[in-house]
């Protein structure tokens, strides 16, 4: 009898590591496949416990991308999975406040709530959404993500930010698209955050309700939203013309750095 494998985008239950999934599994418009066991994402690898860090080790991991900040990486470094670690930080080039310095800022819940009422929460993350195709430290750090990925000792690797959801989550969805899933279930794969992410934050967020701040009120810059990735899908159309052309033109990635990206993720 054949193994019966876990759907595409099933989470990979680990306690202390929330929204951990395979990337492979879905199948692309000409038939192929997307491979399974060689591209995970999560949320950062700083809280995982001991068991949990020995779970992570059977995944054979060769490289972690860490898309956080300095700052970021710095408050909470990742455990040692025993893979070598490629920091690439999208957001360097950011000059105003996006949502992960206004989480940052639990201890001022006036702050909070001035920043996400009226709607201005799923304006914030809109426009975080823009910044990950516009700013050069974007572009920087998701061209070199392609690259090592396409090259032969990478695989294979996990990449993460902090939450696992925005830098991670256009990460996931690039990757996705250029392998030719089907837009839908990209979007449906990006959506998986809000089942496998948010109720494990809940716990970890409970103090914000003592602190005069509803759940609801942050929901919008702590889960997901399909007009967010949307942004960002159809920023990349009107500016590249199509996930090749921002592959190509956007993130400067060769021909022969995106031959190798389908055949090494691709079961044809």
């Amino acid at each position: 009898m054949s193994e019966v494998l876990p759907g595409p985008g099933s989470n990979i239950a680990l306690r202390t590591l929330p929204n951990l999934r395979d990337l492979g599994g879905y199948s692309t418009g000409d038939g192929s496949v997307v491979k399974r066991g060689l591209l995970y994402r999560s949320v950062l690898l700083g809280r995982l416990s001991d068991e949990d860090v020995a779970r992570v080790r059977e995944l054979d991991l060769q490289v972690i991308f860490d898309f956080r900040t300095a700052a970021e990486h710095r408050a909470t470094p990742d455990r040692d999975v025993g893979a070598r670690t490629i920091n690439l930080d999208v957001l360097a080039d950011r000059t105003g406040e996006g949502p992960a310095s206004l989480l940052s800022k639990m201890d001022d819940p006036e702050a909070i709530k001035a920043a996400l009422t009226d709607g201005r929460g799923a304006g914030l993350m809109r426009t975080a959404y823009r910044e990950l195709i516009e700013l050069p430290s974007a572009t920087r750090s998701y061209s070199a993500f392609f690259t090592e990925v396409a090259t032969a000792d990478s695989l294979p690797a996990l990449f993460h930010c902090t939450t696992g959801k925005d830098r991670t989550g256009w990460a996931a969805a690039a990757t996705l698209l250029f392998l030719g899933v089907d837009e839908e279930d990209v979007y449906r794969d990006y959506l998986l955050t809000n089942e496998q992410l948010l109720p494990a934050l809940k716990p970890i967020l409970s103090h914000i309700e003592e602190a005069g701040i509803e759940f609801d009120l942050l929901r919008p810059v702590i889960g997901v939203d399909r007009s967010y990735l949307e942004t960002a899908v159809d920023l990349m159309k009107e500016r590249y013309g199509s996930i090749d052309g921002y592959m190509r033109d956007g993130l400067g990635l060769e021909d022969g750095t995106l031959l190798a990206l389908r055949r090494r993720l691709l079961d044809t």
